[in-house]
């Protein structure tokens, strides 16, 4: 077993797919529009769905915002170097909520950004 995809609800989708692809380095995978259920599917990631866990940004053409709930945490992406992701991100429009740096009581090396949709995005360092 492995884990396919995480599923989020977009409100727009060309501006979620920017996001995720300039902002974060990932590749659009694939779309598909499904106009008997008013809907798109966007698969983004690192590397290809045979191989990694991927993001599935659903786009439901009749709703144009999400309440995000309290139960979602957040999603959690490796990079080389937090500090130098997080400077790349802030020059490509990112939003940073938790600049990089030690988690409390621990070694590691996080950081916090925001996708346009108020989605959490943990950066963390190499282990």
């Amino acid at each position: 077993m492995r884990i396919l995809h995480t599923m989020l609800r977009v409100a727009n989708l060309e501006r979620s797919i920017q996001f995720y692809a300039d902002v974060l380095g990932m590749t659009l995978l694939r779309r598909t529009d499904y106009p008997d259920g008013r809907f798109t599917l966007a698969f983004m990631g690192f590397g290809s769905e045979k191989d990694s866990a991927v993001i599935e940004l659903t786009h439901n053409w009749d709703t144009a915002s999400y309440e995000l709930g309290n139960a979602f945490g957040h999603i959690a992406i490796e990079v080389n170097d937090v500090y130098y992701a997080c400077e790349l991100i802030r020059q490509k429009g990112g939003d940073i909520v938790r600049e990089a740096g030690p988690m409390k009581g621990s070694k590691s090396i996080l950081a916090f950004v925001k996708d346009p949709d108020g989605y959490m995005i943990e950066l963390l360092g190499k282990r």
